[in-house]
């Protein structure tokens, strides 16, 4: 178990929010906390202080209501007899906006800066317990980072996944529509209009992409509650019409958060009680299981070293062979979204089939936030058929992600199984490397990119992003062209990306790894049935082009992203900062 990262945030382990409202030396803070509206009277300082820390904003379609949510917490912790502080962060990004600009290199880094403000809040006013409200990419891993970070009694709760819109489409369907209409298949208005109808509520984008991966994950690991991956975000008042409300099943969902915060005060449970090895497995198992996005890899191994774990990413493998994929949902079924999960029995009951499998070591008597998740996998639904499939039904006998391995990525590279055509399962195809994202797209929308390519992405992992930006434009753009084609970069997809596409190549080409040395014409052998990335080259060669690589030279050194890239780790660590693995393990850039 990790150590407290610092004495002050020992104290606040050991005394909570008496380091601050105990003694008469504290009176001054206490004069303040009346003159903010947290204490009536300077007496109400004896009663237990509660933080709740919301990511609102209106940038992004998964935070736009929980402003909404937060008030409804508010109240029902205040009800409890509470003395209620209430956060708003900054740094939410939303990926889909972001996408396909500079502005991505920031989405992965804000992860950091998430985790690190909650940790200045709670280490500048000291409380008792705390609630994260959150949703989407980055804000869920970095609350759930700073949980165990902090490691006193806390609750993580979402704001819900959207509705899929108009014909059920969603983000996805219009990033392809893009490619789709570069390539003829579909006209300038008919990509207006469905852009104008695939995201219209409240919500995290409507598949199984990071931000609802990670919600469900929350879940299984055990610092969010039943519902919280699964609940919709809103409700249809007029589905035609498209017109909608907050759904009130996710506002009872918050408002329990009261209760589940109150529970793990009471017995002293703690998130690194919670966050375990095997709790990770369960993760990763569900995650296999429902055919999660590779990026969670990148977030749960972030999170097992938060909590001083040491997980191996060959351990995912282990796993997919005894986890079959029993549930597919967008992009790797385009027809399923979040909501479809919701209603066959949500995460209990892909759990359920898991546990009746009998093959994967799920472990259901860990603790979890609300009690543990033997009790709730009992009680819920048998596999439906459909979206969750069981026995001889289910879509693969192995679970959705894969880690591959070879000369081209000596450390490990991801690749969503769950997302590739089982004729794309096995590629052998010639190189045409592109040194940016911004390059590739270029080539796939003039139709530089053919059918047997493999696309070569690379200075777009941690350091050479810097920020590792997500590669949706590309990846969509084949795609939308139905260009049978590869790609493999340093850098990493959306959870909305499906096709042969494999990232997190470690070590990235910022570091002098091996895919650095690839030429336009190489010869690049995939198999994600044998877990295996090989350039046909022999060692002697690779080691010559290796020896010739040019030092590394920065994209960007001022400002937040310069710092991040001097510290930042590899993929295959979770591209965590140097100072959160163990001295021994530290290696720059690696």
């Amino acid at each position: 178990m990790r150590k407290a990262v610092n004495p002050g945030i020992e104290a606040i382990q050991k005394y909570g929010s008496r380091v601050v409202a105990e003694g008469k030396h504290t009176l001054p803070s206490a004069g303040l906390m009346v003159a903010a509206g947290t204490l009536k009277t300077i007496a109400d300082r004896k009663k237990p202080f509660v933080t709740v820390i919301n990511s609102y904003t209106t940038h992004i379609p998964g935070h736009v209501h929980l402003n909404v949510l937060g008030e409804k917490l508010v109240e029902a912790l205040k009800v409890k007899g509470y003395n209620v502080w209430y956060a708003n962060i900054g740094a939410a990004i939303c990926d889909g906006i972001a996408m396909g600009h500079f502005g991505m290199k920031y989405s992965l880094p804000s992860r950091e800066l998430i985790t690190d403000q909650i940790e200045s809040i709670i280490g500048a006013h000291p409380c008792d317990g705390w609630i994260g409200i959150g949703n989407c990419d980055k804000i869920i891993p970095g609350m759930l980072n700073a949980m165990v970070r902090l490691n006193i009694p806390s609750v993580y709760v979402s704001g819900g996944p959207m509705l899929a819109g108009r014909k059920n489409t969603d983000l996805i369907t219009i990033f392809e529509g893009v490619g789709s209409e570069a390539a003829g298949k579909m006209s300038g208005s008919q990509l207006e209009d469905l852009a104008n109808t695939a995201c219209r509520t409240c919500g995290s984008c409507a598949g199984m992409f990071t931000a609802n991966s990670m919600n469900c994950l929350a879940e299984v690991i055990g610092l969010a509650q039943p519902g919280n991956g699964t609940i919709p975000a809103a409700a249809w008042v007029d589905r035609e019409k498209m017109t909608w409300t907050i759904n009130p099943e996710r506002i009872r969902l918050v408002e329990r958060a009261a209760d589940t915060l109150e529970y793990v005060l009471k017995n002293n449970i703690r998130p690194l009680d919670i966050v375990t090895h095997q709790a990770i497995d369960n993760a990763f198992i569900l995650d296999l299981a429902m055919g999660g996005s590779s990026n969670t890899v990148l977030h749960t191994l972030a999170l097992a070293c938060e909590a001083g774990i040491t997980y191996p990413l060959q351990r995912i493998n282990q796993l997919a062979k005894l986890t079959p994929t029993f549930c597919k949902v967008s992009p790797s079924r385009p027809d399923v979204h979040i909501e479809d999960v919701d209603r066959v029995g949500g995460i209990a009951a892909i759990l359920k089939a898991v546990a009746q499998d009998g093959r994967a070591p799920l472990k259901l008597n860990l603790k979890t936030c609300t009690g543990t998740l033997k009790d709730r996998v009992e009680k819920a639904p048998n596999a439906d058929g459909d979206v969750i499939r069981a026995g001889g039904k289910v879509f693969s006998k192995e679970g959705g992600l894969a880690i591959l391995y070879g000369n081209i990525a000596p450390e490990g590279a991801v690749v969503k199984t769950a997302g590739v055509e089982k004729d794309m399962m096995q590629f052998t195809g010639r190189a045409k490397c592109y040194d940016s994202q911004e390059s590739a797209l270029e080539a796939i929308l003039k139709g530089k990119v053919v059918d047997g390519d493999v696309v070569v992405i690379r200075y777009e992992g941690p350091r050479g992003g810097p920020g590792m930006q997500e590669m949706l434009s590309p990846t969509s753009a084949l795609k939308g062209r139905g260009i049978k084609a590869a790609l493999i970069t340093d850098g990493r997809f959306s959870g909305g990306t499906r096709g042969l596409c494999i990232g997190h190549i470690s070590p990235e080409a910022a570091a002098g790894g091996p895919i650095a040395i690839i030429k336009n014409g190489d010869r690049i052998n995939i198999d994600a049935v044998k877990r295996t990335l090989d350039i046909e080259l022999p060692a002697k060669e690779i080691k010559k082009r290796l020896s010739q690589l040019k030092p590394f030279v920065p994209k960007v050194t001022g400002g937040w992203l310069g710092r991040y890239a001097r510290h930042v780790l590899s993929a295959h660590t979770g591209a965590v900062m140097d100072n959160v693995l163990p001295t021994s393990k530290k290696k720059k850039g690696k």
